[in-house]
């Protein structure tokens, strides 16, 4: 296996990875946004959006030339949670207002910048692996990796919005700690019905960070 940054070149193939593993991801599931194997736009154009700032990595199967996991990461910038709620008022689509509103709301809340003295945040934002290649240690080693190239680049805070206890397990595996953790169960719609039914053992939404040898010290 051969890990290395996602070149342009193989953008494409990454979205196509994304359409048949992402779906599985436990709040996507939840509200149904993505369906397995189908173009995903709103969802894709973020993915696209991270792919160019070129910190992202893939696992590589060097017999096949299948791409076996993704690891997307980019920066986030002080500000960035209020622009993005901003934006999101321009879009007509209520499972990605559950999702990014969720994501958005409590990184906002959370005000990490503030907290750590950081004007930017290493933000690892998806972490997928092939069904036909799982149980195998990609996505420990595609983590590790994306902090070994976040220090190099010479950020001081790493951060994942952990929506799975999968992700979670890895992101301990590898340091983090819990920042702030929400369970799902306990948002319900205007009429009390709960927003998110998650399947055990999904019952938590994590934001992790670790902070880079030798960096940033909280205030």
């Amino acid at each position: 296996m051969e890990y290395q940054v996602i070149p342009e070149s193989r953008f494409e193939e990454v979205i196509h990875h994304l359409r048949f593993n992402f779906p599985d991801e436990p709040l996507n599931v939840s509200v149904g946004f993505c369906a397995h194997g189908q173009e995903c736009e709103l969802l894709e154009h973020h993915d696209l959006e991270t792919l160019r700032e070129g910190f992202s990595l893939m696992a590589l199967d060097t017999e096949t030339g299948v791409i076996a996991g993704v690891a997307l990461s980019g920066v986030s910038k002080r500000g960035d949670a209020e622009k993005a709620l901003e934006e999101m008022k321009s879009i007509d689509n209520l499972k990605y207002h559950r999702i990014f509103g969720l994501l958005n709301n409590v990184n906002k809340s959370l005000d990490l910048y503030s907290k750590y003295n950081v004007e930017e945040i290493f933000d690892i934002r998806i972490l997928s692996v092939d069904t036909r290649y799982r149980g195998k240690g990609l996505a420990k080693e595609l983590f590790h990796r994306s902090g070994l190239l976040a220090a190099e680049k010479g950020f001081k805070l790493l951060k994942t919005d952990a929506t799975s206890l999968f992700t979670q397990k890895v992101a301990e595996s590898d340091g983090y700690t819990v920042a702030k953790s929400v369970k799902y169960g306990d948002y319900k719609d205007e009429n009390g019905k709960q927003i998110y039914k998650t399947q055990s053992p999904h019952d938590y939404y994590k934001v992790m960070i670790r902070l880079i040898d030798g960096h940033a010290n909280s205030e």
